[in-house]
């Protein structure tokens, strides 16, 4: 496998390391707005754990493609992450295969710290409908980056799944595998009183399955959600219903499904 920077004038590597079933690449140097991180030589249709930044918690991922391209994100687009992620002149980056614990072993498996806007192989993957305004801090992605403050809008630790007042809202889940699941939770956002919130959501599942869920009013406390263990590819959030509040903008945090994966 190889990790190598790019900058977007140049086809030759700012930086650049290779191995077999790990790769670590550390690096002198600034990050420059149209630099992207390529990761290659992946086995498709495999478990790895990839660390994108230092600051960013490492994640298991399962890729479908043999090669990963990530865009390092600049200006608005990096709204909705810790302002020091990309940041600074000394970097680090690794992936290796995951060992067979870390891919059986009970846990939140919508989390992705790696994940990006556009889909780009890396699963789970998040995607919806509607993105508030198409900005980073509203979009689908946030809802799976593992930062559960709840108590503001807008940019980071804020960022949330925002809805632009659309009855229809969808979120969807990808795994692109199958897992095992039994409980979901959520955390809706509570910055009242300029926030709303759900009182009701369908929950529905790749199985064709689907399940009610009621909600009340919570601030910093997820709403969790036992369900019949099922062993499903994608799970889908839509049929939000508002409470009887002044303010039109609910909007969710986190999303966490727990399980294993099949």
């Amino acid at each position: 496998m190889k990790i190598e920077v790019f900058n977007d004038w140049q086809n030759t590597p700012k930086a650049f390391a290779e191995g077999e079933d790990s790769v670590l690449l550390s690096w002198d140097g600034e990050y420059r707005r149209g630099d992207t991180i390529k990761l290659s030589g992946i086995l498709p249709d495999n478990f790895y754990m990839v660390k994108i930044d230092a600051v960013l918690e490492e994640s298991l991922v399962y890729i479908n493609r043999d090669t990963v391209i990530y865009t390092v994100p600049f200006f608005e687009k990096k709204t909705s992450m810790n302002p020091l992620a990309f940041f600074g002149n000394r970097h680090y980056i690794s992936i290796r295969r995951a060992m067979d614990f870390e891919i059986k072993q009970y846990r939140n498996l919508a989390k992705n710290t790696f994940a990006q806007h556009e889909e780009s192989g890396v699963y789970p993957y998040a995607y919806a409908n509607v993105e508030t305004r198409g900005e980073a801090v509203f979009a689908a992605r946030n809802a799976i980056d593992g930062c559960l403050a709840t108590k503001g809008h807008g940019e980071w630790p804020y960022a949330s799944w925002g809805i632009n007042r659309q009855d229809d809202a969808k979120l969807t889940i990808d795994f692109k595998t199958r897992v095992d699941i039994e409980e979901i939770r959520l955390y809706t956002r509570a910055d009242f009183p300029h926030d709303n919130w759900w009182v009701q959501a369908r929950i529905s599942f790749s199985d064709n399955s689907e399940e009610t869920l009621h909600m009340e009013k919570l601030v910093e406390k997820p709403h969790c959600f036992p369900i019949k263990k099922k062993s499903v590819s994608s799970v889908s959030l839509d049929r939000l219903i508002k409470a009887d509040d002044p303010s039109p903008f609910p909007a969710l945090t986190q999303i966490e499904i727990y399980g294993c994966y099949s």
